[in-house]
């Protein structure tokens, strides 16, 4: 055996592997998942926000009323779990046309109608009864309160995604960029701090309004798509701060001088090393962002300047809620069902976002 050589027979080399594999190591995210499951609190709050999601997503093929037709005779009618003589298939007919469709709800997409001819195969006339009550136009509270989460949480999560794009591009070319590029950029960043959000917003949904038609004939973009990426681009200000400080931290460290010494360029070490490491900040901040999302845009629709009617959010129906409310009588579930959907589904969305963070805490990694 020569020097600095080791020979070691079949049996040991076969320990040394079985050893080996017994002590694996876990990746950043492995770590991650598992602590975040250790947290009772934040995976309950994903498990929650998971089925939420999905009945959202699949409320066309729920037996649910439609959240539109209005029922006069029944309006502000207490929580039942009576189902009434009412069916789904008398709002539509038999062989409901495109016509009736958008009467019982509004212009759908193709596969929310493959969702709806799946409904009557699976329920055929069956649909619930009025569980949460009525509002003061006789249309069912559960159903609108389902059908409105679809679009707070689409708004939520495209603004997000659209701040996120630009935040982190913005926030990572500045800290790269560095020196007097880095400090034009951040003045820039601290005017738009300086204007207040909801005028800008305001200003730019009146500012598109008028160009309406045009921007829905040529472009194929509808007030609701205008709405999403107006609330994205006034909330990349502050992902584009927390990314740029990441990257501070990150631009001189060993593996990006590497990159630089074998001749990457700016965009390259960008992309293919930065983002990647500032991912889980970026996560634990969208997790965070979201419910600053739904309420803004809850706010904007009680203002009249958001989702138009007949579609549904939960801002349009605040603004419902706003009607029971007088000093003759009270009727409690207008107000009570849709808040309980909201503060909840808010509530669990900031309890992920601290348990993300925490499970996403390079510090805490290793640690039970």
């Amino acid at each position: 055996m020569g020097a600095g050589r080791f020979d070691l027979d079949p049996g040991a080399m076969e320990r040394l592997l079985e050893e080996a594999r017994e002590h694996r190591g876990e990746s950043l995210w492995q770590d991650a998942r598992r602590r975040l499951r250790r947290n009772r609190p934040a995976w309950y709050a994903l498990l929650f926000l998971s089925v939420f999601a999905l009945t959202s997503f699949l409320a066309p093929l729920l037996p649910l009323r439609s959240p539109v037709l209005s029922d006069l005779d029944h309006a502000l009618e207490a929580p039942s779990l009576d189902g009434g003589d009412s069916t789904w298939l008398a709002h539509l007919g038999e062989a409901p046309e495109e016509k009736d469709i958008e009467r019982a709800y509004w212009q759908l997409s193709g596969l929310d109608h493959a969702l709806l001819r799946a409904r009557r195969g699976l329920f055929g006339t069956w649909q619930t009864g009025t569980w949460l009550g009525t509002d003061h136009l006789g249309r069912d509270l559960l159903s609108r309160i389902v059908w409105g989460s679809r679009t707070s949480i689409l708004v939520a999560l495209a603004a997000t995604l659209c701040s996120l794009m630009i935040g982190v591009f913005y926030g990572s070319l500045s800290a790269l960029l560095g020196g007097r590029l880095d400090n034009l950029m951040m003045r820039i960043v601290d005017i738009l701090y300086s204007v207040p959000f909801i005028f800008v917003v305001i200003f730019l949904i009146t500012l598109i309004g008028d160009h309406r038609e045009t921007l829905e004939q040529q472009y194929g973009l509808d007030r609701e798509k205008v709405f999403y990426l107006v609330i994205g681009a006034v909330y990349w200000l502050t992902m584009a701060r927390v990314v740029r400080g990441q990257v501070l931290s990150l631009k001189r460290s060993e593996f990006v001088e590497a990159a630089r010494v074998m001749g990457a360029g700016t965009l390259h070490i960008l992309v293919r090393h930065i983002v990647p490491n500032v991912l889980s900040v970026v996560i634990v901040y969208l997790t965070l962002t979201i419910p600053a999302v739904m309420l803004f845009e809850a706010f904007l629709s009680f203002l009249g300047l958001g989702v138009e009617p007949p579609k549904v959010s939960w801002g349009l129906i605040a603004v419902d809620g706003t009607s029971a409310i007088n000093p003759l009588a009270i009727h409690w579930w207008v107000v009570l069902f849709p808040a309980l959907a909201m503060g909840s589904t808010l509530l669990a969305l900031n309890v992920l976002g601290d348990g993300m963070r925490d499970a996403l805490d390079p510090k805490m990694r290793g640690k039970d």
